[in-house]
Formats: structure tokens, sequence, C-alpha cells
């Protein structure tokens, strides 16, 4: 358990916006930022971030809180794990009221996998720089490449010893459990049961999560023997989907963020040494063909992707189709193309920094005119292979959703391939007609599910339970936005808006299970003489009260200072009258409960056939419509007042 203190010094210290900052980029839009969700494929902005208030707000998935909820929702952390990061972040010391055991055993899986791995890393970097095998084989490979000792120990690189067990023996022996061993993928296990190292023999290239924890491995032989893959790379885990992880990221999303550009390359070598050479803004999709997960963490950060692809024709031309998907994305691509016998990585070692950007400024394309320059070249002057090329350029442009960038792509190609541009156009819609035309058919052909009829029909009481939802909610957020505001109200003065509210909603029963809850919380902290604010339930640990907390107070419109003044248009300030405010909410929900109640006795009335329980009936009947009727008269003259 991490001690009150360090949690309140950790809540002191973050800047939500700084955190949510380093997962999403955030423009600033009035007093709130917005960037595009996480959590969501969109391309509309719908997550806004209020620094006043310290709370996110997803408005595509649902999803909001604090800034140790967004790391809990986006990275799985558990409460303690995302207190623990922002702590590392803003450097403050954890303290805990149970002192940490040696004993490896977690609770969580998950943990449990990521202790292991970072076990590991720390082992192979050790083995790379203490050990006689590390440093005459795996130092020497890396210096040869022209690594330094910075770059060396900021991306944490390692050896794994030639030995059959030399890591499992010890990690055993530490006490990390076979079971996460084996899951990892850092040990495989034996006919007999026994594990042997997967990496033995290797230099160690740690993989890093989003937030900086290593959760896998590439591992490069630096045997001749080509029996031997070159590289081994972990299995997929309950941590690591290879489809959904950059390498490199974690250590280029300021820098990619800053220039509003990323670098894709296809190798770990290429992202070292291109981030040493100072040009951070570099990620790798490690060997594996490019997938719209990784395209999609790329556009949080940027729109822009320049791909820098080695001498390797045949190997750009198979990538060509594959990029695509990129355009559909709508994210903007350029190619860059490093002479034949040169890589990212050889090149920026043999012309330096400045050489390397001067030629990715002189010979970068967009993606579109490339692939057509290059798919022209191969077809020469066969008609009918141009007839090819024709189409898939255009099958390309197709998949651009934004229109007016479609067009002038057309144009370019037009030139391009001598061809009426009405004609590019023409074949645009066509594809583009057909592409609809399929989807609806998809919509169409998807199989029914079995419906009773009679769930279609919605029963009265429905919506009467949606207008008591509304009117509960409206409680809940007037409790946490003025509830600890001092009332100097005509007869009333001197006591505070939330507990007034509490006790003039003490014979109302809340029947929305999450605002029922919330209301006895704060019932609860009022009679131990707490008065509750936003941040005591932005924070609080149960995740279904953060999310009332923060879909009641979040708004994902903020209404410019200057509409009054360019509209001429005044918009109401429920705070100007706080008294209608607070008491037309509290009565609104009385006159539902008391409609209810008369809706019920209604009911009893036809129903009911004795005399003497027909006169009790009415009676009660009588009564409340007093009631109602008080309610009523009250709304309609005291508030407006």
């Amino acid at each position: 358990m991490i001690t009150k203190p360090t949690i309140d010094r950790i809540m002191e210290a973050t800047d939500i916006v700084e955190v949510i900052g380093e997962f999403v980029q955030l423009k600033k839009r009035g007093a709130n930022y917005v960037g595009l969700s996480p959590f969501a494929n969109e391309r509309t902005p719908s997550f806004t971030v209020s620094p006043a208030k310290g709370i996110f707000k997803d408005f595509s998935s649902g999803k909001g809180g604090s800034a140790v909820t967004f790391l809990m929702e986006l990275e799985k952390f558990t409460y303690p794990e995302a207190l623990k990061w922002l702590a590392k972040k803003y450097g403050i010391e954890v303290e805990e009221t149970v002192e940490s055991t040696e004993n490896r055993e977690e609770d969580n899986r998950r943990e449990s996998l990521m202790i292991v791995t970072g076990y590991a890393a720390k082992f192979f970097h050790d083995s790379l720089l203490e050990t006689e095998e590390g440093k005459n084989i795996g130092l020497s490979y890396f210096k040869e490449r022209g690594f330094t000792n910075e770059t060396i120990k900021k991306f944490e690189l390692g050896y794994s010893p030639d030995q059959w067990e030399a890591f499992t023996s010890q990690a055993l022996k530490e006490g990390y459990q076979q079971q996460f061993l084996e899951e990892s993928g850092l040990s495989v296990k034996r006919d007999n049961g026994s594990l042997y190292d997967r990496y033995r023999g290797r230099v160690m290239f740690p993989i890093h999560s989003f937030t900086g924890r290593v959760i896998a491995f590439g591992g490069r032989t630096l045997k001749n023997d080509k029996s031997v893959p070159k590289y081994v790379n972990s299995p997929e885990s309950e941590i690591y989907h290879k489809s959904n992880v950059l390498y490199g990221l974690y250590f280029a999303k300021k820098a990619i963020r800053e220039e509003d550009n990323c670098f894709l390359v296809e190798g770990y070598a290429d992202v070292l040494s291109v981030h040493q050479a100072g040009i951070e803004n570099v990620v790798a999709s490690s060997g594996t063909s490019l997938t719209v997960e990784q395209i999609r963490l790329i556009g949080r950060f940027t729109k822009n992707i320049t791909i820098l692809y080695d001498g390797d024709a045949a190997g750009i031309k198979a990538s060509l189709r594959g990029l695509d998907m990129i355009l559909e994305e709508g994210l903007n691509v350029k190619v860059v193309l490093f002479p034949d016998g040169h890589d990212p990585d050889s090149y920026v070692r043999n012309f330096g920094t400045s050489g390397f950007k001067k030629h990715i400024e002189d010979n970068k394309k967009d993606f579109i005119l490339y692939k057509t320059d290059i798919l022209l070249k191969e077809a020469g002057n066969d008609p009918i292979k141009k007839a090819e090329v024709i189409r898939e350029i255009v099958e390309s442009v197709a998949k651009i959703p934004d229109s007016i960038k479609a067009s002038v792509f057309i144009k370019e190609c037009s030139y391009l391939l001598q061809i009426d541009e009405r004609a590019l156009l023409s074949e645009l819609n066509k594809m583009r007609m057909a592409k609809a035309k399929k989807d609806s058919q998809q919509q169409i052909s998807k199989p029914a599910v079995p419906v009773d009829e009679s769930l279609l029909e919605e029963p009265p009481v429905l919506k009467s339970n949606k207008d008591d939802s509304n009117q509960e909610r409206e409680i809940i957020r007037l409790l946490l936005l003025y509830g600890n505001r001092v009332i100097d109200w005509d007869g009333i003065a001197n006591t505070y808006i939330g507990p007034f509210m509490i006790a003039e909603l003490s014979d109302v029963d809340f029947e929305t299970a999450i605002c029922k809850q919330f209301v006895e919380i704060y019932r609860a902290e009022v009679e131990n003489g707490v008065l509750p604010d936003e941040q005591y339930f932005i924070h609080y640990p149960e995740k279904d009260i953060v999310d009332l907390t923060v879909t009641q107070i979040a708004t994902k419109y903020t209404l410019s200072e200057n509409w009054y003044e360019m509209h001429n248009i005044l918009v109401n300030d429920e705070q100007v009258n706080m008294k209608a405010t607070i008491l037309g909410a509290i009565f609104h929900l009385k006159k539902q409960k008391v409609g209810k109640i008369l809706e019920n006795l209604r009911k009893e009335l036809q129903t009911t056939t004795g005399e003497a329980d027909q006169e009790i009936l009415l009676n009660q009947y009588m009564q409340m419509k007093k009631v109602e009727k008080t309610i009523s008269d009250y709304l309609g003259s005291v508030i407006i007042k």
C-alpha cells in the first residue's frame, strides 16, 4: 500500500496535460486541450483534457478520469503501478506501508511478466558491460557499429551469454517463476520440462512499451552459420503484441510531436544510428509488415510519416501495396530511397547528420507520386501494363479520405501518366461507388440476430426511469460543482450547498444505482465532518464513481470568450441565480418522484375492488396531489424570484 502522504504529493505534482501529452498530441482550445482519442479510431478530435479540473474525457469511448485513470485505461496499469509511474516521472520517493519482500510472486499476472522482462533486460545489460564474454563479443559488436556508451545505456542494449541456461538458472535462483519465464518467451521448455535460454549467444535489443518498460526482446546472432536465424524475437504474450508496438517509439514520441513528422525505418540498428545522430523522431516496425495499429500509434503524434528505405528495389515494390493503408488512415506519406548498398544506418554513419538530412530533403517524394514513378518505369511501353499501373494508382488515391487531397493527387498523376484528368476522376468515382456498394451489402448481409419483438415496445415506465436518471445525475453534477459553496440566500444562510442538498433530499430514494451510491458516499463524508469536492471523487478508488464524476463535470464544447461580442447572443449562466439552480434541481426531482407515486396509486385504484381500500388509496392520492401542487407552485413562483 502506498501511503496517503505519498499519493497526495504525487497528485499535487502531476500536470495532467503534461502526462497525457506524452501519449496524445494535444492542442489548446479555450481553457481546455483537445486531441484524437487513443481509445477509438477517430478523425475529428473528441478527446478533451481540462487542466483546471485535472480530468480528461473521451467522448468517443466514454472513458474519463484523472491522470491516474488515463494510465490505467491506456497502459492497463493497476492503481499502484500508475502512481509509481507518476512518482518516477516527477522524482517523488514512494513510501509504502508494508516493506517490499524478495518474494517474486505477484497477484497481477501482467505485472509478473513485466517484472520478469525488466529483470532480463538488466541481466543482459550487465552481461554486456560487466562480463568478459559480453565485452569481447557483444560490446565489441556494438562499438564496431559505432554505437556510443550513451546510446547503449539509453536503449538498454545487452548480451545473452552463449550457454544453454545462463539466464534461466540465474532467474530461477533469484526467485522468478518458471511459468513467467516461459510465458514471456525468455526461456523455452524442453520435453523433460526443464528450461533453457532462448537468446543464448545473441546481442539483445530490448523493446520498450509506450511508458518505457521493457516488454519484449529482439536477439541478433553474431555467428555466420546460415542454419541459425539472424534474428529471434519474443513471441506474443499478455504484455507484447508486435502489431501494436513500434521499436524506439518511447524514445521518439517527444521529437515526433515537436518535428510534426515521424521517420519510419526497418531495423533496430537504423533506429539507433539515426537517433544517435540527433534525429530522434525515428521508429521501426521491427521487421514486421506495418500494421494499422502501428499507423494509428504514429497518428497520435503527427499526421506526417516519412518512410526511409534502403536500396533494395524489389523490397520496395513488395511493400507498396501494404502502405496504402497509411493513406486510408488519413496520414501524409513521403518516401526516401537511399543509394544502393546503403540503409539509414550506414548512410548516417558515412555522411553524418547534415548529410543525412540533406539527402532526405533532396529526395523525399509523396508516396503516390513515388509509386507512380516506380510502376511506370516497370511497365515501360507496354500499354496493357500501363493500364494496370493507372488502375493501381487510382486505387491508392481512392483510399485517401480527404477529397481535396485526392483531387490534387489526381491532377499530378494525370501529368505523370499522360492521361486526361477527367478519365482518372471517372475511374476514381467508379471505385468509390463500388466500395460504398460493397460496404452497404456487407451491412445488409450480416446475419440477423433473432429478436423478441415485445422487447422493441418501450414500456411506459422506461421513459420515466430515463427521466429519473437524468434528474438524479443533475443532482450529482450540482453537488460536484457547487457543493462546497456557501449559501447566501434570503431565509437560508451560513451553510454549504452540498449538506443543504443532502438534507433536502433525505426523503428521496435514488433509483439509479451509481447515483444512489454517490449520494450515500457524499452523505457519509458530510456526517463525518468532511465536505468532499470534485477532486475527492475524481481520485476515488472505484472506477464507476470516477466515470460518473467525470461525465457530469466534463463538457465537449467550450464557449468562446468572444461569443457575446461576435454574435450578441447572451447565454444563460446557472451561477447567476444559484438559488433557482439548486432548488430547481431538487424540486424537479421530487416532482418526478411524486408523479411516479401518483401513477402507481392510479393503477391500484383501477384494480382495487374493496370500498375501504379504495377510500384509503383515494386519500393517499389526494394527499400526493397536494404535495405535487405545492412543488409546482414552488417551481413556478419562489425559484424565479
